[in-house]
């Protein structure tokens, strides 16, 4: 047969021409013994989700290939590939969430509803015309039971990451839920919506940042709607404000309270606060979880920025350099990909696995090329993991006052430990040994650095008695097994040189039980309600109006007055307590409580209260329970409750996960690629809140060779 030529077509682009000769030629030239294969990837996709039309077995030796939606209709033309010109033509139905690949796949990402159906894959050559029609149907599902996509009945809630903070430290205020159909949102400081109380406002559309009057210099504004609030005094405690306004030019606010309890700082200790520091944001995580590394005070004439895996400045641990006068970051040989690098100095760790755990090293380099150096440890929480128990030392306690003792409490010392050294610094070099352990002769052995109020003991821990300021540092703890391995762990001891303030009595309210389950009864218990008291009020919510008042009680006559938010289940007490008796959902939110003394100063404090209902038995899916070696295989953890934490377990113990298995963001999707013979066995996923849990029935694995 002579060789083709492209058929005429009037009106037609280039490719369009190309593809009618293709059609034609279909009918004489199309192969039998092409075995072109088309697999989904995930095999099962839901509403948001990516995901891959993988090609197998692409035939040598094309001129292009073509993705269109359909069967037969060229015209639903998705995308075309020349090979020859290495170049790739939109069609009409690429909607800019299609990706092709030179090796024929197609990637669709945050499928909907409209791209369920028939998908078409063709190839071309020169010679033979079409060589292959290979055909998939793509069904996407809407999945009514909550897995890693928030409902839209999902309500944006903030979290204050830690819930209490000493003055100096910093706050996270954690949105979650935060409607995607955004034009921009705003914070504000206090209660009430005004432009003389707008911290910043962020513009989605162009991903910009305004701040406004009531910017300190010490907030930063993310994108996904949290707020950081950093170096904190006694003056931020109080409400914060967020209001969002969607693309419906819809309004919500919704409010978070800040607590900042007096530090040392505020009655005459010497200030640290304009030493640079870095602070760990929160100050311990869980796997899966994001953390910021804080970096507060740096001086303003730094030229380069360094971050290190460790304590020890290597190349080889480098994690990313940002030079300040270029604004320009580059990753370094220990770039996990999970890191962002902030031009504050401050470094977004995503993701964190038991790996990431351990003390990092933030490196400045000023214009008189003078270097200094901070530490942080990250603590990663792997006490649900069985399948690692990782070394650390936990410093208790973890701010120590000069003159109290210290212990540095070893977790996980492996049971074959042969010795044990401690070392006062980063480095495990002889001059800065305290202590040798040995476990065969169950003897110590002082070391030149010796501290005689120290005490080792045989679990790896050590005691330091009476800590002054010159105890202050890094301290090296490094094992020796029976195997011959070694392995060494920091640990970071600070000392406060003053005396802790007295505790200042404040009007404070605590819910009893602190985890409210629906239909029970929650006690909101005041304290330090003040002795010359005169009145107080309830009010639902956080503005004090009229029509949110539950109770006004007037406590010379113990005298009561029902508000228009009474329901008929709360109850009020002479100390200021309220009752409230089988709460509902629609009990969640504020309560404000306002005392008046009798020279009528007033006094406010809120509390934030949570109803929880408890969990109901998840299902675990699998798209295949048996599959071989080096295939992928998803699993898929559903729950009819929203919001709820979700973990993971393989063969009766939680789940380690390794770098060949991906979690979904909220951790109802596990895949494993490639799959190896090791991951066989029982699956189950866990749903939990802070009332109750549940696990699915066990879904077992069968792993083939290929």
């Amino acid at each position: 047969m002579g060789v083709y030529s492209v058929i005429p077509c009037k009106g037609c682009a280039p490719w369009q021409g190309l593809l009618l000769t293709a059609f034609l030629l279909t009918c004489w030239d199309l192969t039998t013994t092409a075995q072109v294969t088309i697999e989904l990837v995930p095999p099962q996709v839901v509403e948001g989700e990516n995901v891959l039309l993988r090609i197998h077995n692409l035939p040598e030796n094309l001129q292009a290939f073509v993705w269109h939606k359909g069967v037969r209709n060229m015209n639903l033309k998705i995308a075309l590939y020349s090979l020859a010109k290495d170049r790739t033509v939109m069609g009409p139905l690429h909607s800019g969430r299609e990706r092709l690949y030179s090796n024929g796949s197609l990637q669709i990402h945050n499928v909907t509803q409209k791209d369920t159906g028939f998908y078409t894959f063709r190839t071309i050559n020169g010679h033979v015309g079409v060589v292959s029609i290979t055909t998939i149907y793509l069904h996407v599902y809407t999945s009514l039971l909550n897995c890693g996509n928030s409902p839209t009945s999902a309500k944006p809630v903030i979290e204050p990451v830690p819930h209490r903070i000493t003055e100096g430290s910093s706050v996270l205020l954690l949105v979650h839920n935060l409607p995607q159909n955004l034009l921009a949102f705003f914070w504000y400081r206090g209660m009430t919506v005004s432009k003389k109380l707008e911290i910043a406002q962020h513009i989605i559309a162009t991903n910009s940042t305004v701040l406004g009057p009531s910017h300190s210099g010490r907030e930063m504004v993310y994108n996904n709607g949290s707020l950081l609030l950093q170096n904190a005094t006694w003056k931020d405690t109080g409400l914060y404000t967020l209001r969002t306004i969607s693309a419906e030019l819809k309004a919500e606010t919704l409010h978070v309270q800040v607590e900042v309890d007096a530090s040392p700082l505020t009655y005459g200790c010497p200030s640290t606060s304009s030493k640079p520091r870095i602070e760990s944001v929160p100050p311990s995580i869980t796997e899966g979880a994001s953390v910021l590394l804080v970096a507060h005070n740096l001086p303003e004439d730094l030229r380069v920025l360094f971050w290190y895996k460790g304590v020890i400045v290597s190349n080889k641990f480098e994690i990313a350099r940002h030079i300040i006068p270029r604004n320009l970051s580059l990753p370094g040989p220990a770039h996990s990909g999970r890191e962002m690098f902030y031009s504050n100095g401050s470094l977004l760790l995503q993701n964190v696995t038991w790996k990431d755990a351990g003390f990092y090293t933030l490196r400045t380099l000023n214009v008189d090329l003078k270097i200094g150096l901070m530490y942080v440890q990250l603590l990663v929480d792997t006490s649900l993991s069985t399948s690692r128990n990782t070394l650390m030392i936990e410093p208790v306690p973890r701010n120590a006052a000069e003159g109290e003792s210290v212990l540095f409490l070893v977790h996980n010392l492996a049971e074959d430990v042969r010795t044990f050294s401690w070392y006062k610094g980063a480095y495990a070099v002889r001059f800065f040994k305290m202590v040798e352990y040995s476990g065969a002769t169950d003897s110590v052995i002082q070391g030149p650095a010796h501290n005689k109020r120290a005490m080792v003991y045989t679990n790896g821990s050590l005691l330091i008695k009476d800590v002054t300021e010159d105890d202050a540092g890094l301290y090296t703890l490094e094992t020796l097994t029976r195997g011959l391995k070694v392995e060494a762990t920091q640990v970071q001891l600070q000392v406060n040189t003053c005396r802790l303030p007295p505790t200042i009595a404040k009007l404070t309210i605590e819910s009893v039980p602190a985890n409210i389950v629906e239909g029970e009864n929650v006690l909101l218990l005041v304290h330090n309600i003040p002795e010359n008291v005169r009145a107080f009020s309830w009010y639902k919510g956080v503005s004090i109006i009229d029509r949110h008042e539950i109770v006004w009680y007037l406590v010379a006559t113990s005298r009561s007055l029902l508000g228009p938010a009474y329901s008929g289940r709360e109850t009020v007490y002479p100390n200021g307590s309220l009752l409230l008796q089988n709460v509902t959902q629609k009990d969640a939110g504020f309560y404000t409580l306002r005392t008046s003394n009798i020279h009528l100063k007033t006094q406010e404090s809120r509390r934030l209260i949570h109803i929880y209902k408890p969990v109901t038995e998840p299902s675990t899916k699998v798209t295949d329970t048996t599959v071989t070696v080096q295939s992928a295989v998803v699993f898929t953890c559903l729950s009819a409750d929203n919001g709820n934490s979700i973990r993971w377990i393989f063969n009766n113990q939680s789940l380690q996960l390794t770098e060949r298995m991906k979690l979904s963001p909220t951790k109802c999707r596990l895949r494993i690629d490639p799959v190896r013979r090791e991951d066989a066995g029982e699956y189950q996923c866990e749903v939990s809140n802070p009332i109750s849990s549940k696990t699915s029935l066990p879904v077992n694995l069968t792993v083939l060779n290929e």
